[in-house]
């Protein structure tokens, strides 16, 4: 299989070596001379560099240009706080994180520093130089393998751990609907009538909450890494919206990126799960509960639109800092029209009581 490319870093988002390294060989053992720094092409919110030094490898994660316009994203000393607590509670499916500053003057943000791990990644992009063994009974372990770690998330005692601390569970299902509608709105560019058609139902539909646990919040196939050696998953990636709260809300995101092969073309961009062999979004369902009978999962309608909605918003944040010039990576300019799709399916999944 094909390993994670990194490559050239894109027109604005060039980063100031001199300073950094310098400021890195202050602050990280052993740190070294800079031999090379690429960037890694997938992801449309935070910017993710591989950084070669004559010692190490390393992966970098800062904010984009223009992320302070958005409220409550982009924080990278909670990420690398995450990342620190997981690896302490003893869930070995993390990177180690190795050095954050707040320092705004070495590369214009805060930024963290974590170990780089060999593996591959399922990315849509890179589909024409994995598809050759991307097979129906790998994607069929695969997508076991995905709701199984997901399920174990949902499971990690965070009682007494700093994880505990992340979230404010109680009403989180109440704080998360009415937080991204305002979100949509702070970035609204276009007139979408769905979006209010859904927000809605969401609000009139409300259930009670269950239970929470730890929520990744981001969870497909291109945030985590696979070992290429024995097809597991090493580790899962990306853990900037992770908090505490209801697992069906984690479920109903991972459940709204899970495209099948009767999906548009938009949304197969999100995930290799339309690919022969994956689970559909019923089964994938169906093997969550048998391996957490504990999270009822029968009202999943409603946390499946709920996960269509809060990803049309996220797309919507980024094709508003397109439109508003900071930022000019060609991906985003014809983002609106997924944001529409996405919102359209939200509201016809509503119209017809089933995970379109």
């Amino acid at each position: 299989m094909i390993n994670d490319e990194a490559k050239e870093i894109r027109n604005g988002e060039e980063l100031n070596l001199l300073s950094f390294e310098v400021y890195l060989n202050k602050n990280v053992h052993n740190f070294g001379k800079i031999t090379g720094i690429k960037q890694f092409p997938g992801g449309y919110s935070n910017l993710t560099y591989l950084i070669v030094t004559e010692n190490k490898k390393y992966v970098l994660r800062k904010p984009p240009k223009g992320a302070k316009a958005i409220k409550g994203g982009h924080n990278m000393r909670r990420e690398f706080e995450i990342l620190e607590s997981l690896t302490k509670a003893g869930f070995d499916k993390v990177p180690k994180p190795i050095f954050y500053s707040e320092d705004e003057s070495i590369l214009g943000s805060e930024f963290y520093l974590m170990e780089q791990l060999e593996g591959i990644i399922l990315r849509n992009s890179e589909f024409n130089k994995q598809k050759e063994f991307l097979s129906p009974k790998l994607m069929a372990k695969l997508s076991l393998q995905l709701c199984e770690t997901q399920a174990e998330l949902h499971k990690i005692r965070i009682e007494n751990t700093p994880l505990e601390n992340i979230g404010k569970p109680v009403g989180y299902i109440a704080r998360q609907v009415k937080g991204w509608h305002e979100r949509y709105l702070n970035a609204k560019t276009d007139e979408i009538k769905t979006e209010l058609l859904v927000f809605n139902w969401l609000n009139d539909n409300m259930p009670a909450e269950i239970k929470p646990t730890l929520l990744h919040n981001d969870f497909k196939y291109d945030n985590v890494i696979f070992d290429s050696e024995n097809q597991k998953i090493l580790a899962i990636l990306d853990w900037e919206m992770a908090t505490i709260g209801d697992p069906r809300m984690d479920i109903g995101t991972s459940l709204s990126y899970w495209c099948e092969a009767s999906d548009g073309d938009f949304e197969k961009n999100f995930n290799l799960s339309w690919l022969p062999g994956n689970y559909t979004r019923e089964e994938y369902v169906a093997q969550y509960e048998i391996i957490n009978p504990d999270v009822d999962l029968s009202n999943i309608l409603y946390f499946y639109v709920f996960g269509l909605f809060k990803n049309a918003i996220i797309i919507q944040q980024i094709y508003a800092r397109f439109k508003n010039g900071l930022t000019q990576d060609p991906r985003f300019a014809n983002l609106i029209l997924g944001v529409k799709a996405l919102m359209h399916k939200a509201y016809k999944s509503v119209l017809e009581n089933k995970m379109l």
